[in-house]
């Protein structure tokens, strides 16, 4: 029988939204700029909207394939939560630190940090969940 997931859809749909957000950010710049593709004809602006939007990519998907494993290796709830919102929350602070500045901030430096502790910390359980067994 399959597990019931509880914690890990909870952070997906989230950060999903947070995706969908980032993503409307990109197609109203490119359409009040007239930038069909790519971006080096775009403002500033429209470039932090399209990295913003790129970096969540990259770094969500690997991070809610490991909180998954996590989850149905049956860690414990409390911990799932703190490495949920760890990641949440860096993802918050980097979408906010590129959309607002255009060089180094405050939410980008410290969002990417949240976001590779978070990663890091799921990396390093997972193996020990493994390795322990």
């Amino acid at each position: 029988m399959l597990a019931q997931l509880t914690y890990t859809p909870i952070y997906a749909a989230l950060l999903a939204i947070l995706v969908i957000l980032l993503g409307a950010r990109v197609i109203k710049f490119r359409r009040k700029e007239k930038v069909g593709l790519g971006h080096e004809k775009g403002s500033t602006a429209m470039v932090c909207a399209v990295r913003a939007h790129a970096n969540a990519v990259e770094n969500i998907p690997l991070a809610l394939v490991l909180l998954l494993m996590l989850e149905l290796n049956q860690l414990q709830p409390w911990l799932l939560h703190v490495l949920g919102l760890m990641l949440l929350v860096g993802r918050v602070l980097h979408a906010w630190g590129m959309s607002s500045f255009g060089g180094v901030s405050f939410g980008r430096f410290y969002g990417m940090v949240l976001t590779w502790l978070s990663i890091l910390a799921m990396v390093l359980i997972n193996l020990l969940v493994v390795l322990t067994r």
